[in-house]
């Protein structure tokens, strides 16, 4: 017995070793990929090391050493970061539909009730949101409808920083109101700066939800699915469901609101027709969804919540960080805050007020807040793209379903597209055709592409009209003598680059 199994043994050797020859040849034939360069990386948490507090500027310094496109491991996640104007118009352009897909991700698509659209997967019903925003809530005529509701609240933050007297003011607080209040009221109807739900203020649970929704918080399911249960232990999971519950109360509440007074309207036999100056975004959405018309196929309760939730996504942080850097490069470069002002004051010159008819005559303003938005990015990486099949970019395969960050910060302070790139400089954007709406590979704070943010129309007028007011009522200083090279600049932490500590300054009423 022992005699035929060794025969049986020696006799199948030769297949064994047949075998292991075979699978070794045609391991050599499959084409060797090209992958991006890469540093390298621990077990487990592959690159994540190597993030640190400030990623844009971490991912900048090992782009310098591996290139403008560099393949790292996020965990278990595979992801492209893109660190030149090259390098971006590939993604963007080149090979936008491929690169026009969103990586999954659990904590915003249940915040969002997976129906939004800055998280939605690339298909039908991207199109369709992104196409109602386009046509009917970020129109050029509907931004021009809300005028007033910018004139008025920029108006009210003048009239706040007065109350201040001589006393140091909290420029940053005041700023942040602004935005949210003008989103509030176009997108809601009404303030709610002031207001309650349940326990928590209104300002704080919008904090709440930009927080834990947009790469504010490490989830470390995402990275390494194993140790998902690590966010029952950490209290993440348990936040994320507190902020959603408060936040559909409230937003339920909203659209129970806006049917009531539409019924309201019917039953009074008065006109149920807005004046389109004074529809907010939630009638026009309510009123998409009654005109089955209007769209390839229902707009659900959910997706009006999801698209609200996106305009303050979109439209509340990353507007009030532009105007408080902004604010802080002027402090810091006085000639250029006086060459503004004179501008602006001799533009306005025996007028009371500035209005939106006024910019476009302030050149060097617009070249200001661009230079502004050059050097402090509000957004420092675009929302993550994912490849959908395999692709080459720049002799480089990127396989499907591998993410992809571009770090347009970065990007903005390449010493090889702008001369004295760390430098505040406005002059370089006069006389220049260069603009940040898509264009210019070099200057992307708004993206480009399928997934280009549509509210760079909504966004521009408040950016304008607020600087604008602010140099032409006031005259700035730095508290208790403080010099403009002593200013703090370090940078928050978060998906939206703001300072890290609040803007004090000192304003004094310019009289003529």
């Amino acid at each position: 017995m022992v005699f035929l199994f060794y025969s049986l043994l020696y006799s199948l050797l030769p297949l064994f070793f047949f075998l292991v020859f075979l699978l070794k040849w045609l391991s050599n034939q499959k084409p060797q990929r090209n992958l991006p360069p890469s540093p390298s990386k621990l077990p487990i948490i592959g690159n994540l090391h190597q993030l640190g507090l400030s990623p844009h500027r971490s991912l900048q310094s090992l782009a310098q050493k591996y290139g403008q496109l560099m393949l790292l491991h996020f965990g278990s996640k595979p992801t492209l970061i893109v660190s030149s104007a090259d390098a971006a118009h590939e993604i963007m352009k080149t090979h936008d539909l491929n690169f026009s897909n969103r990586p999954k991700s659990r904590i915003p698509s249940r915040l969002t009730y997976d129906k939004d659209m800055v998280f939605s997967p690339y298909g039908e019903y991207f199109k369709q949101l992104r196409s109602i925003c386009a046509l009917h809530l970020l129109s050029n005529k509907r931004v021009e409808s809300f005028r007033r509701v910018r004139e008025e609240e920029t108006t009210l933050m003048l009239e706040k920083i007065k109350q201040s007297s001589s006393s140091p003011v909290n420029l940053t607080e005041i700023i942040i109101l602004l935005t949210n209040d003008i989103l509030c009221r176009v997108a809601l109807g009404k303030k709610y700066s002031d207001r309650v739900e349940g326990d928590i203020k209104l300002k704080e649970l919008f904090r709440d939800f930009m927080e834990v929704s947009i790469l504010g918080v490490f989830n470390v399911g995402e990275y390494i699915p194993w140790l998902s249960w690590l966010n029952h232990i950490n209290g993440l999971n348990g936040k994320v469901e507190k902020v959603f519950q408060v936040l559909n109360k409230f937003l339920e509440g909203v659209v129970e609101e806006h049917m009531d007074r539409r019924k309201r309207d019917i039953d009074g036999c008065r006109s149920n027709e807005h004046n389109e100056g004074q529809e907010d975004l939630v009638d026009v959405l309510l009123e998409i969804q009654r005109d089955s018309s209007t769209t390839a196929f229902p707009l659900h309760r959910d997706s009006i919540k999801a698209l609200i939730l996106d305009m303050f996504v979109g439209g509340t942080d990353t507007s009030s960080a532009v105007i408080e850097w902004e604010m802080t490069e002027l402090l810091r470069h006085p000639k250029v805050m006086k060459k503004l002002q004179n501008e602006v004051r001799g533009i306005a010159k025996g007028k009371d007020d500035i209005t939106e008819d006024d910019l476009e005559k302030m050149h060097y303003l617009k070249a200001v807040i661009r230079e502004s938005m050059r050097l402090h990015a509000p957004v420092p990486f675009l929302m993550p793209r994912e490849a959908i099949q395999d692709v080459n970019v720049m002799g480089y395969d990127i396989a499907a379903g591998t993410q992809v960050l571009i770090n347009v910060w970065a990007i903005a302070r390449d010493p090889l597209l702008w001369e004295d790139a760390e430098v505040f400089r406005p002059d370089r954007f006069l006389n220049t055709s260069i603009d940040y709406k898509g264009k210019d590979f070099k200057f992307l704070p708004f993206g480009a592409g399928r997934r280009g943010c549509p509210g760079i129309h909504f966004a521009e007028p408040i950016n304008e009209l607020a600087l604008a007011k602010l140099v032409h009522k006031f005259d700035f200083a730095l508290p208790n003598g403080a010099r403009d090279e002593d200013m703090d600049l370090t940078e928050g932490t978060g998906q939206t680059l703001s300072k890290k500590y609040p803007l004090l300054v000192v304003a004094t009423p310019y009289s003529c």
